[in-house]
């Protein structure tokens, strides 16, 4: 173990928590706040109990929960890939399929339903891509509170020189992972596993992950629990292979000495190429590398590795997802600091309004007798002996009013809605300053404008994860990953990414990773995953005509292909009804054309059998034109 890099790691540690003390208090106090905090802070000095502990109020009426909730979005930004060059289009269109396919098999509606919260409450979260010992890609979310970052760097993570993670883990986690047995370890820092003040657990540890920049531009790890050294590489993300501990040299395929200094000791080193002894093939089955024969100095003939660069990301694997963008500060701006005054305010209105119905009520002033007293019987009699005695009974009525309480309420409410631009259009509340359909979806359409923003930064995020989630593909997936779509006809594709499709040679001969593509959201994603929505849009397109005329086969064949495609319940079942039905009415017209045609050329043989054959004329016509022959005769004679 280095003891210098230890030390050198926790100073940093040191450094990051003594610079971010205070934003780490300021999260506790975010998270109670959304939870329902019932702590009361003082308008004034002195507005304490008499114990000098703070008020606290026995009603909450949590506006920060809901303003942040009415904001929550259950949609998935989708991945759009451009390619730079014209030939690269298909390959454009492969990643768009393996990054859907991926976000389907990650447990991506679970942490963004974990960020959609903790975004709008911290100002930011983050996202931690990385290539698990089974060979699968892996992101998980990780809270502000577990991030030390470099302090002074604002502008984003990869202008750091370093920064750390927090990962609350268990021993023997830790033991599986990296073989290091912490039995005896404590939990350095528990408050990282929520903000309900834990104790540290029995069997939990905390895991730092230190990431820092090298020289070279690659990424450099180091992990460690307490005083524990866990693991430590130089360029954590290059592909790493044996060599001579004494020489260098590359251990051979085949095992045995080494071939120069005839070694037997090895060590781990990153390697900036890849030795293929066997051919690889990309999707079109062309075979890249292999093992060629080279003779030697000596003439002796051996078999060399055909050598193709190693892809390294060269980045960090964090993603930083920010609210609203603020100057100097890392995460963006927390709604609920935002709003914190107006949330007090409300709190001890409620407080207020509770203590005033309470004690109102009707109150009868008696003479200090002891016989008196209140009893539900009617006609009940009271012996009084001065008429002072009976002009000091009275009757009192508190009515405990409201109004003015009410009226600040709401406009206390109003002024945090106004804050974040949320209107009742946007929380699907009644709108009464919209009257009809469309002027309320133009209200809800100006609350979705100032929100804007907040949307932008999140496909932002989201287009630098599915970059990184590429590049880690790109990278480490040596095995063909398969890719499951549908096409424009709505049919099931099975095809594969293959990170051999990106391998190219260049001008000069030389191979080079083809990684030169942009990635962005597809701005018809929140359509896409309305599926009531886009149902309903499919059935107008159908009944206006755009598919064809409505009641022929190929028409709703078309129709069901995109229900189908939509995950209609039953639309698979109807389009292979409709397609049966219409090979049915298809084989039925073919064989009614063959029945016209074969009865059409019977007919032009009778025809032509009939041209060949001496024309007989019938008795009757013959004996009529004889007879008029005979009288023309006649007539020509002057024989009457």
């Amino acid at each position: 173990m280095d003891r210098k890099k230890l030390e050198l790691w926790q100073r940093r540690l040191a450094e990051s928590s003594a610079a971010f003390s205070r934003q780490e208090g300021q999260m506790d106090e975010r998270e109670r706040l959304y939870t329902g905090d019932r702590t009361l802070r003082p308008l004034v000095p002195g507005d304490h109990r008499r114990d000098g502990g703070p008020k606290s109020t026995s009603h909450v009426r949590n506006i920060v929960f809901e303003n942040i909730e009415s904001q929550v979005s259950s949609s998935i930004p989708q991945p759009k890939v451009t390619a730079r060059r014209k030939k690269d289009e298909h390959l454009a269109e492969t990643i768009e399929h393996f990054l859907r396919n991926e976000l389907d098999r990650l447990p991506m509606e679970a942490i963004n339903d974990l960020s959609e919260r903790t975004v709008p409450i911290q100002g930011g979260t983050g996202f931690l891509v990385e290539w698990g010992e089974d060979d699968e890609l892996s992101i998980r979310s990780i809270h502000p509170k577990q991030l030390a970052p470099q302090p002074g760097v604002y502008t984003g993570i990869e202008d750091m020189d370093w920064y750390i993670l927090k990962i609350p883990t268990t021993k023997e986690a830790v033991r599986r992972r990296y073989g290091v047995a912490v039995t005896d370890e404590s939990e350095s820092e528990p408050q990282v596993r929520g903000t309900g003040g834990e104790d540290a657990g029995k069997d939990a540890v905390t895991q730092y992950m230190g990431y820092a920049k090298n020289d070279r531009g690659g990424v450099d790890f180091y992990s460690w629990v307490n005083d524990i050294e866990l693991e430590d590489l130089a360029d954590y993300q290059a592909r790493r292979g044996s060599v001579c501990a004494a020489c260098g040299e590359r251990k051979p395929a085949e095992g045995g000495p080494c071939p120069v200094c005839g070694g037997a000791k090895w060590r781990e080193e990153a390697q900036d190429s890849e030795e293929l002894f066997v051919p690889v093939s990309n999707s079109a089955g062309a075979l890249i590398g292999g093992a060629v024969p080279v003779v030697g100095t000596d003439g002796a003939l051996t078999l060399e590795p055909a050598r193709i660069p190693a892809y390294r990301p060269d980045r960090y694997p964090l993603v930083l997802q920010r609210s609203v963008s603020v100057y100097g500060q890392l995460l963006g701006n927390s709604d609920a600091d935002l709003i914190k005054d107006q949330q007090n305010t409300v709190n001890r209105m409620e407080q207020k309004i509770i203590d005033r119905l309470v004690k109102a009520g009707t109150r009868i002033t008696l003479p200090d007798r002891p016989e008196l007293r209140m009893d539900p019987e009617d006609g009940e009699r009271w012996f009084l002996p001065s008429p002072a005695d009976a002009a000091s009974i009275g009757v009192y009525n508190f009515s405990g009013s409201l109004e003015y309480e009410m009226a600040y309420l709401a406009q206390v409410y109003e002024e945090a809605r106004q804050i974040l631009g949320i209107t009742d259009s946007f929380q699907g509340r009644a709108d009464t300053t919209a009257k009809s359909g469309r002027a309320k979806e133009f209200a809800a359409a100006q609350s979705a404008g100032r929100l804007e923003s907040k949307r932008m930064m999140k496909n932002a995020a989201y287009a630098d994860l599915f970059r990184l989630m590429f590049q880690f593909a790109l990278a480490y997936s040596d095995a063909p990953r398969p890719v499951i779509y549908k096409n424009f006809e709505g049919d099931t594709v099975y095809s594969e990414f293959n990170r051999y499709d990106f391998l190219e040679q260049d001008e000069a001969g030389n191979w080079v990773w083809n990684d030169q593509f942009l990635f962005s959201c597809d701005s018809a994603a929140p359509l896409a995953n309305n599926r009531e929505a886009l149902w309903q849009e499919t059935r107008q397109n159908l009944q206006s005509g755009a598919f064809g005329d409505p009641a022929a086969t190929d028409t709703l064949i078309l129709f069901w292909s995109k229900m189908e495609e939509l995950h209609y319940p039953g639309a698979a079942a109807t389009r292979k009804f409709l397609e049966e039905r219409m090979a049915r009415e298809q084989q039925a017209m073919m064989q009614q054309q063959a029945m016209m045609a074969q009865q059409q050329m019977l007919a032009q043989q009778a025809a032509m059998q009939q041209s060949a054959q001496p024309q007989e004329i019938p008795e009757d016509v013959a004996a009529e034109v004889d007879e008029r022959a005979r009288l023309d005769a006649m007539a020509a004679l002057g024989i009457q």
